[in-house]
């Protein structure tokens, strides 16, 4: 199988082509936006990885949490691929594809920047071999996030796979953590693989996502959507 992965979440961006299996070439966002930078950087990985959107069988995308901006570029790209090459997709959560880097064993943590003071997080265990969402996704401050965990896990062994790890071990309550047997797990810059490994998994179960209800996850409202909605338009 060949997949072409897509994240555009945040900055942090990337594209990845898998084929069976494995990263055969990836691109990493720079400062560019979305806009300018997606389309070029999906040709060069596929110059380097000698092939070409026919040959693709499948196209994945993160669906956020993220920038409202960002992710809507990522979206919007892979549906129009989808109808003009006529290809199955699979949308798969950020946080979810980042879970995995982590043991299949316990709780698991996934986390990154989520700017103003706050951070993208969920919260995972493992069930049977199956890693099941423990509560909805958010955005949240760092000690928020760990006071949430800790109010879930008590004091077993959580693994935490995170983009700003210093966001997390920063907080006061780290080393309590710590003693309860805690890992840290650096995520890499590459999500677009995770992205990419996740939906394979789906895609072999013969999940898919129908391009027409392809949907972001923003966790948190847009820019645009705070500002309108200021305490005269019965905002918070």
């Amino acid at each position: 199988m060949i997949t072409l992965a897509v994240d555009t979440s945040e900055r942090r961006g990337s594209v990845a082509v898998r084929r069976e299996g494995r990263t055969v070439a990836a691109r990493l966002h720079e400062a560019a936006d979305y806009s300018s930078w997606l389309l070029g950087a999906v040709g060069e990985a596929f110059g380097e990885a000698a092939t070409a959107m026919e040959s693709v069988e499948l196209l994945a995308v993160a669906t956020g949490p993220g920038s409202f901006t960002g992710v809507r570029v990522g979206l919007t790209t892979v549906k129009a691929w989808a109808e003009v090459y006529r290809k199955r997709v699979v949308g798969v959560s950020r946080l979810e594809a980042m879970a995995r880097l982590a043991e299949h064993s316990g709780f698991v943590t996934a986390s990154y920047d989520a700017q103003r003071g706050q951070i993208f997080g969920g919260l995972y265990r493992w069930v049977g071999g199956v890693l099941v969402q423990v509560e909805t996704e958010m955005v949240i401050s760092p000690g928020g996030f760990l006071a949430f965990v800790e109010e879930h896990a008590g004091r077993d062994r959580v693994q935490w796979v995170s983009l700003d790890p210093e966001l997390i071990t920063s907080e006061e309550h780290w080393g309590a953590r710590e003693r309860c047997g805690d890992r840290l797990i650096a995520c890499p810059a590459d999500v677009a693989s995770l992205v990419g490994e996740l939906a394979e998994e789906r895609a072999r179960r013969g999940e898919s996502t129908d391009p027409l209800e392809l949907d972001a996850n923003y966790v948190r409202r847009s820019d645009a959507e705070i500002f309108w909605r200021g305490p005269a338009n019965g905002g918070r």
